[in-house]
This record gives C-alpha cells, structure tokens and sequence, in this order.
C-alpha cells in the first residue's frame, strides 16, 4: 500500500478532530474524502503531509513510518484551496521552487519545469505572474509547483473551491489526466459529491472525526450502510419499515385484514430503508405500475429543472412505509404519521405520465435498500404521557435522533401490567427508559418481549466524550459490535473496548484475553470500517465497569448481555447510580 493511517487521532482542546482513523490507499489510487465543512478531513490530509502532528496513531508511506518524519522528507506534494503561488515570482520560478531548494541544477530545473508546463496544458507561460493568470491557470500552476520535486504522493485540499462551475470541470479533466498519466498516488479532499464520483477510483466519507464508509463511487451510492453516507451522497428517502418474521424485506407492519395476536414471543424487526428519488415510479393506479407497489400519495410539490422534474408526493395512510425523520407521541397504538417521498423523473416519464399538483398516484420502488443498522429509531417507553414527554425532551436523546436522521415517538409502558399480560404492540427501534431504581424492571420486562437494544439514560444526561464497550461473553459480541458501530457514527466521542479478567487469571488466560480483543478490534474494523482502542483490566467485572465509569464525568456505557432476553442482577447496579451515565444495552 502507498498509504497506511492506524487509529490516526488529531484533538483541539481536547475535542476528537480526528478520530481513530484507520485508512489504506493502494499504489497509484486516486482516493477522494469526502464529507461537509469541520469533518476532519482537512485536518487528516495535513496530518499526512507532516503539517499537522498527529497525537495519537502511526502514518506509513510506501513502507515507511513518517509520524515523526518533518514535512519536507515525506516526498509528498501538497496543493492548497487558495493556490498559495509566490505573487513576486513568475510561473517558471514557482514551479522551480521546490527544485531550488534541493539544489537541482539549472538545467534539470528547466527541462522539468517545461516538462509540467506541457502536463498541465500551459506552455510558455513561464514569465508570468500569478496575478496574470486566471483561477484556473493558478491552480494548475500550484499542481504543477507540487509535482516538481517528483513526490510519491500528491495530497488536494479543496483545490476547485475557489472557481467557478466551468473552470471547475476543466480543471478537474486536467488534474485526472496528470494522476493518470504520472500513475502517482493522490487523495482529494472535497465537500462536493459530484466531484467525488467523477474523480475518485474510492470514495471515503468522513462525518464528526469519524471515517464512516470507504468504497468505489458506485457501491456507496446504492448500497450505503449508514444514514449519513446515503443522504450525503445524494437525495435519499430513508423509511422505517417492520420487517416481519416471514422474511420479507419490506412487509407492512401490519397485513390488510390482520387483527391482534395474542402476546408475541419475539417482536417484527423494524429497519431502515433508502429510496432514491431516481427508483421511485409513480402511475395512476397500482394495476399501472413496473415495480413493486409501495402506496397511494398526492402530489405536493412539482419543479421542472430541466432535464428532471422534481416531486414530493405525500403518502396516504394506507402505504405501509414511515418516515425515518419524524416525531410521534403515541400510547400503545397511534395512527403512522404522514411519509414524504422525493421523486425526480427524466423527460420521457413526463411525457408518458403528465403530473399536476394534488393528483392522486400510485408509488412503486424498482430498488429500495435496506441498510444494515441495529439502531433504526427511538421509542421512549414511561408510566405515563407526561414522564414519555419529560424523556423525549432530553437534549442528547433530540440531538442523537436529529444527528441520526430518525425518528423519536413515546409510548406507555405501565411497570407492571394489568392482568399479568404485557401489550401486545412492542417498542419500534431502541426502547429509551429514564436510568434509576425501577430501570432494572422495566429493562427486565422489554427484554423478556424480545426488545433490543434498550437505552437506560439519566434525567440529566449530556452528550458523552467518551464511550465504553464491553460484552459479557461471546454471544453478545456481534450484535455489541453493531450497535457501537452504529452509534459512534453519529457521536463525537472517544471509544474503547474494554476487556475484563479475573484478577487471579493466568499468564495464558490473559495472553488468550489480549488475543481475543485484537480480534474484536480486526472485527469491527472489517465488518463495520469502525476502529477503536482496546485496553484490558483485571478484577470483578461490574467493579472494574462502576471504577471506569466513575473515574472521570462525561461516560456512556455500551453493555452487551450474556444472554438474550435477560438482565443478571448483578448488572443492576451500573442502572441505579445517580448520578449516573447513559447505558446501551445490546
């Protein structure tokens, strides 16, 4: 690999800029970071280059470890957003620069020198100034300057920002012609995902420090695995759905005609899924349609852009999808709030299927994608509306559901049941109950109807900094792993997996038990792109969870169970603490 980043960590004041960033780029790639303004991206180009000191992790090019190395012995070249051209020198003299430095003679000077100007499509613009140039021209100067010196890498922070729409596009073409043919390693970072796709061989999108998804453009864009990588990279319809036991992908969660069931042993499991505007078909009727039906809605809105018509169709109650980005306050039973579905439609669409605004049409799907996230929503469960009210205002859990693009509803689960009998309706997603002495109890009769993961929060929670993880035996590990990766995604929070030993273990237990948590770390890094830090601990288990916990404010707890569908009493202590810490349960 040209480039390998482990766990490469960057702070501000102690904030995670960078987070746990665990990367690897192939000889020759040109790899694209993609994600909105404050990231991490740029700070993580830096940290490459040697202009950013890196306080955690170990940065490897072609081989060799360069954390420590300076800036100038990386052999990378390194093009800033603003140009950053000498103004008092011409074109020739900046793009000598870097040669004159290293003492190249005069004659190999200008030989190179015409020989990038060639590349970047400006010969004999040696004697210019940088203020006799254009944006553009700059630009490819800048690359230019940055290849001089011959790096093995090449390094593009934002460099089309500053031009406008067609200089953009040509210089975009130059740039990809000068990767391709000097065949030298580069990563862009961008905010804008037209560029990404039509540039990058892989894509990296990073959101909070975190890098979430790496992959080719194209596998991103249908088959993403987060909510933030598939609304990032384009205009996405994201729906909850109750995946029922039969198997099916997208059944309603409740069948025309079907009546309540006595108790279920194991609650439907809901899911997230993304449409695409592009993959949604409307028709008159749904004997009319292609595709699988997916409801009836009215038009709502309608713009002609040109070559696509945008729409936004609202749902009738009889579709079977919600939306992901929504707020309910139910009991027991409520009617679905209303689901929003964009649309856009090519020309012959239009043509074949006129639309105005308020008519009814049928909606199908050619390609809905489910995508693989343990935490779909959040139901706070409370005795009454009132406290279900008190718990869905807490501030972290409204940020949490906004930053996740999901919903957050309430609903009433009496501590003890009328008649012995639980209802029948389960909790959607997370089940949300309020961390005190009757959180064991409730935990403990969610748990005993098949719901999981259950959040136990204090009144006073605040966002965490840090998280620890721990699963109590091998069971719970994958779905742990899940749930952790899913929610570090959307918090700005230092990680570890914590593993604990009795104090009394062997010499090859605990070499098996640091084995083990490698392990774990390989998992979570193949299977979720999630890279944390594992430390390992001696002693009783719930003893050495409360001292880590308590040793310093600002804590979340994500607790994988021994078995599932019941809390070890033992466990109860890390839910009664006050003041406590948010507890995942998974």
């Amino acid at each position: 690999m040209s480039i390998t980043l482990d766990q490469v960590t960057k702070q501000y004041q102690g904030n995670p800029v960078v987070n746990d960033v665990s990367l690897a780029v192939a000889e020759g790639e040109f790899f694209v970071l993609l994600g909105p303004s404050g990231s991490g991206k740029s700070t993580l180009l830096r940290a490459i280059a040697g202009l950013t000191a890196a306080d955690h992790g170990r940065i490897t090019l072609f081989g060799r470890d360069v954390t420590q190395v300076s800036a100038r012995e990386r052999e990378v070249g390194f093009v800033f957003q603003n140009y950053a051209l000498f103004r008092h020198m011409t074109v020739g003299e900046n793009i000598e620069f870097a040669l004159r430095v290293r003492r190249v003679k005069p004659a190999e000077r200008a030989r190179r020198r015409k020989e990038l100007l060639d590349l970047i499509g400006l010969p004999g613009m040696d004697d210019r100034l940088p203020t006799q140039l254009s944006g553009g021209q700059q630009q490819r100067v800048a690359v230019a300057r940055a290849l001089a010196h011959k790096p093995k890498v090449l390094l593009l922070d934002e460099p089309f920002g500053a031009l406008d729409a067609k200089i953009r596009e040509e210089l975009r073409r130059t740039i990809r012609s000068v990767q391709r043919e000097l065949g030298i390693t580069t990563i862009l970072v961008t905010h804008d995902q037209e560029e990404a796709f039509a540039l990058g061989d892989r894509l990296g999108v990073m959101n909070l420090g975190r890098l979430l998804e790496t992959g080719r453009p194209t596998e991103l864009y249908t088959r993403p695995a987060t909510r933030f990588v598939a609304t990032f990279l384009g205009a996405a319809n994201l729906l909850l759905r109750r995946e029922a036991r039969s198997g099916s992908d997208l059944a309603p969660a409740r069948a025309e005609g079907e009546t309540d069931s006595p108790l279920r042993d194991r609650r439907d499991q809901e899911v997230v899924a993304m449409l695409r505007p592009e993959e949604a078909e409307l028709a008159p009727d749904r004997d009319a349609l292609l595709t699988a039906f997916l409801g009836y809605g009215h038009v709502e809105e309608l713009q002609f852009t040109g070559a696509l018509e945008r729409l936004r169709i609202r749902m009738g109650t009889e579709g079977a999808a919600r939306s992901s980005d929504s707020r309910s306050n139910e009991g027991e039973t409520s009617a679905m709030p209303p689901v929003w579905i964009d649309v856009t439609r090519t020309q012959p669409e239009q043509r074949a299927f006129p639309l105005a605004l308020g008519q009814r049409v049928a909606v199908g799907t050619r390609r809905i994608h489910v995508l693989p996230t343990p935490l779909s929503s959040f139901t706070a469960c409370a005795e009454s509306r009132d406290s279900a009210a008190i718990l869905m205002g807490n501030p972290w859990l409204v940020d949490l559901t906004i930053r996740m693009q999901t919903r957050l509803s309430a609903q009433v689960e009496p501590l003890v049941a009328d008649d012995g009998a639980d209802p029948v309706v389960a909790p959607a997603g997370v089940a949300v109950v309020t961390a005190g002495p009757d959180c064991p109890a409730r935990v403990r009769r969610l748990l005993a109807r098949g719901v999981t993961p259950v959040l136990c929060l204090p009144e006073d929670a605040a966002p965490p900094s840090r998280v620890i993880v721990h699963f109590a035996g091998q069971v719970a590990r994958r779905s742990t792993l899940a749930v952790t990766a899913s929610l570090l995604r959307h918090v700005p929070a230092e990680a570890v997996f914590l593993g604990i030993l009795p104090s009394d273990s062997s010499e090859r237990t605990r070499t098996a038990g640091l084995r083990q948590l490698l392990d774990v770390r390989s998992e979570a890094q193949a299977g979720h792109g999630l890279d944390v830090r594992t430390e390992l601990r001696l002693g009783e288990r719930i003893e050495e969870l409360l001292r880590e916990l308590e040793a310093q404010p600002g804590q979340m707890l994500i607790l994988g169970l021994p078995e599932p569908g019941s809390l070890p009493e033992s466990f109860e202590a890390l839910l009664t603490q006050s003041p406590g810490w948010p507890v995942l349960l998974a």
